[in-house]
């Protein structure tokens, strides 16, 4: 029964008392957001004055925002990087935030080919779980009924390393599942889980797949949404599915545990749940046998309402493939968050995927926008005109800035956000893309530079076989699971008879992985969340084909550039009509979670 607080919300009626709290106080926020923002300021200049970051810019205690705005640069990571080096080395003094950094958060962005260290401090898991605990409020609006099954949800932790100083650094949602804000969360009959904390906990990607598979079929018929953090993951648990389904249906049939699953936590959370089900066991030979998965989620688990995964930016390319195996059922994208700051939540969740906004919630930090227009690298010498958050403009573009209490200072995230409207005073933001990226297929984020760096490095190998790179381009490959990246050479073969190998072109296809960064290889050798890489070589003249296409189209022969990735169908299509041959990393590139030192 709908539940109506003294203050209702203009969201709609709450499901419970509880839910009505929440939609109120996102209410309040809302409505007040330029007041909000002044405060947060406000506290965060207060609490970290005595830093040593805001004493060099002579902050001198100021608190509001003309100071802040005429003292404190507009910053990257790379201009920040001395000062979290120290901190990763063990400096413990105030540098850039007062309380204590607690941990790092790795960034899925790079820099010099290592994730970005994100001080982070204890009170900021307090506000992570405060933006969580609005998420079922505003779902609840629109799908009824979630506290009466389960959420069969994929969710894993990723490893962790530790700084020279000490401190941890891992993953922001590795760091949330292994607190007890996660671990001892209060019973919620609208946020179960099929899977059992240890099976998520497990560090072993196959024993935590495969556990959380199989409770996810014992109570098939209790799940109300399936879904993973990234619409990567949930194509990479039907994926498995897919090869392990005999060995699944085998453990459900005689209502026991393979043998591969050796933790032993694991083992004793679902001993409860063992019990022969021949009926479900023929149930997923009879639907996994043939082959078929089309609505593959939707037959499985029958009850399912929706998908709750993240399909906005690079994930877009996987909604396709999400409709295919889920009977087109509707995709929630439910919140806006990073590394650096938790931004806010979509309250229209059941939207199409190409309408998704998500609303800025003003109490999670302080943010400011850059135009994106005027968005560009010569900014790092002066001080561009940043515009406040209730001041944004509908239709515009602009880059998020943000200022957190764990101490980041007007801090470029990177991130290209749209205005699409306002919640009451807060605007509503569509995700655009990052800034710079190239290619994605999971967390790994690829720029053109990388990618140039690894086509050189890899045609350094051809040199000896009087061969050279005359052009290329990419493309990310998400028809298979897991995703690969494709790279298009166009090669200058002095002597044909002295041509490279396809053992040497296999090769190269490993040279440009252990070019890569570290988070893409992590994705490669760790995760298995990308495919190994793939060179397409095709005939003389295709770039010149690709060219004439794009003039053809309208663009200027003057201006013309080769684009360093494609995604467009008809160009794709061109390409592969022009490929001579195909090859493959036929090893993994190197990686270890040891951060460099």
């Amino acid at each position: 029964m709908a539940i109506e607080s003294c203050n209702p919300s203009s969201l709609g009626p709450a499901a419970c008392e509880k839910d009505a709290k929440a939609l109120q106080f996102i209410e309040e926020m809302t409505r007040n957001t330029d007041m909000v923002q002044e405060k947060v300021l406000a506290e965060i200049l207060s609490q970290n004055a005595e830093t040593e970051y805001l004493q060099r810019y002579e902050l001198d205690g100021a608190t509001d925002r003309d100071t802040f705005k005429s003292k404190i640069p507009v910053v990257t990571y790379e201009d920040l990087q001395p000062d979290i080096q120290r901190i990763a080395n063990g400096d413990r003094s105030p540098i850039l935030s007062a309380h204590p950094i607690s941990e790092f958060l790795t960034s899925s962005g790079t820099s010099a080919g290592e994730r970005k260290l994100m001080p982070t401090i204890r009170a900021e898991l307090d506000r992570r779980q405060l933006l969580y605990s609005l998420l079922m409020p505003v779902m609840n609006l629109y799908v009824p009924g979630l506290n009466m099954g389960k959420g069969l949800y994929f969710l894993f932790i990723k490893s962790e390393t530790k700084t020279p100083g000490g401190l941890l650094a891992r993953p922001v949602l590795t760091s949330y599942y292994k607190s007890d804000h996660f671990k001892t969360r209060p019973y919620d009959p609208y946020n179960v889980y099929t899977s059992p904390n240890e099976a998520i906990l497990c560090p072993d990607s196959f024993q935590s797949m495969y556990t959380q598979m199989l409770c996810g079929l014992y109570q098939r018929m209790e799940v109300l949404r399936v879904g993973a953090v990234f619409a990567s993951g949930l194509l990479r648990a039907i994926r498995f599915l897919q090869i392990h389904w005999e060995e699944l249906a085998h453990d459900i049939a005689t209502g026991t545990l393979s043998h591969k699953i050796t933790d032993s936590s694991i083992r004793e959370a679902v001993s409860g749940l063992l019990k022969p089900n021949h009926q479900l066991a023929q149930l997923i030979t009879n639907e996994c046998s043939g082959g078929n998965l089309d609505g593959i989620i939707k037959r499985i688990w029958p009850n399912t309402k929706y998908l709750d995964v993240i399909v906005t930016g690079a994930m877009a390319q996987y909604i396709p493939t999400l409709e295919y195996y889920s009977g087109s059922l509707p995709m929630a994208c439910t919140m806006y968050a990073s590394s650096e700051c938790y931004f806010g939540l979509n309250l229209n969740p059941m939207s199409k995927p190409s309408d998704v906004s998500y609303t800025i919630m003003p109490n999670m930090g302080y943010f400011e926008f850059l135009p994106h227009e005027s968005s560009s690298d010569q900014i790092r010498n002066s001080t561009p005109r940043l515009v406040d958050l209730a001041d944004v403009e509908v239709g515009k573009q602009y880059e998020l800035v943000i200022t957190t209490y764990a101490g980041l200072c007007r801090y470029r995230v990177g991130d290209i956000l749209r205005v699409t409207g306002f919640h009451n005073s807060a605007p509503q933001f569509k995700f655009i893309r990052r800034k710079n990226v190239l290619l994605s297929i999971d967390s790994d984020k690829t720029d053109e530079s990388e990618l140039q760096k690894a086509v050189e490095n890899a045609s350094e190998l051809l040199r000896e076989f009087d061969t050279s790179v005359v052009e290329y381009t990419s493309y990310a490959d998400t028809k298979t699971i897991p995703g690969h990246y494709v790279i298009y050479w166009e090669l200058l073969v002095k002597d044909p008879s002295k041509g490279p190998s396809q053992e040497v072109l296999n090769q190269c296809c490993l040279i440009m992985e252990e070019s890569m960064n570290s988070v893409y290889r992590q994705c490669r050798v760790a995760d298995n969340s990308i495919g190994p890489l793939e060179i397409r070589v095709v005939k003389n003249g295709t770039f010149e084909e690709l060219m004439d296409y794009a003039i053809s189209r309208g663009a200027s022969i003057n201006q013309y550039k080769v684009p360093r990735c494609v995604n467009f169908t008809p160009i794709t299509e061109l390409l592969d009509s022009r490929v001579l041959s195909t090859h493959f990393s036929l090893a993994c590139p190197k990686w270890t979670p040891e951060r460099r030192r």
